[in-house]
């Protein structure tokens, strides 16, 4: 069911980021956490590679998106130090779940480059037709 949707969901944030005017990476990965799809846009800078699949597979490995994971995981709050776990992930903005028509999580989307509130609804954008 997942690759019916990868392709719309990179173009739906390709498209968004040009409209703002930032050149983003985007991963998809499934629900497992699995990379399903990737596009580093032209110029986008290289260490926001990691971070995107990262914001992926944090929303998909948690079945939330991984700025409300980062609510938690401030200092003393009470996920401090899960941005160590699982080989790695990221507790800000950028990653959101991607769930079918009934609700079911099928994947995530992770979006980098540009500032974590751009990557944040750049995110949603694509994650929702």
């Amino acid at each position: 069911m997942l690759e019916n949707v990868v392709e719309d969901v990179i173009a739906r944030a390709k498209g968004l980021a040009q409209e703002h005017g930032f050149s983003v990476c985007i991963s998809v990965v499934d629900a497992s956490g699995l990379q399903a799809g990737f596009l580093r846009m032209d110029d986008a800078v290289p260490g926001a590679i990691d971070i995107a699949i990262k914001k992926a597979r944090t929303a998909a490995l948690f079945r939330t998106d991984s700025a409300v994971i980062g609510e938690g995981a401030r200092p003393g709050g009470a996920i401090y130090t899960l941005e160590a776990t699982n080989g790695g992930l990221i507790s800000f903005g950028g990653g959101v779940v991607l769930q079918d028509a009934q609700g079911k999580v099928i994947g995530a989307v992770g979006i980098a480059g540009a500032t974590v509130e751009a990557d944040q609804i750049i995110a949603l954008g694509a994650a929702r037709p």
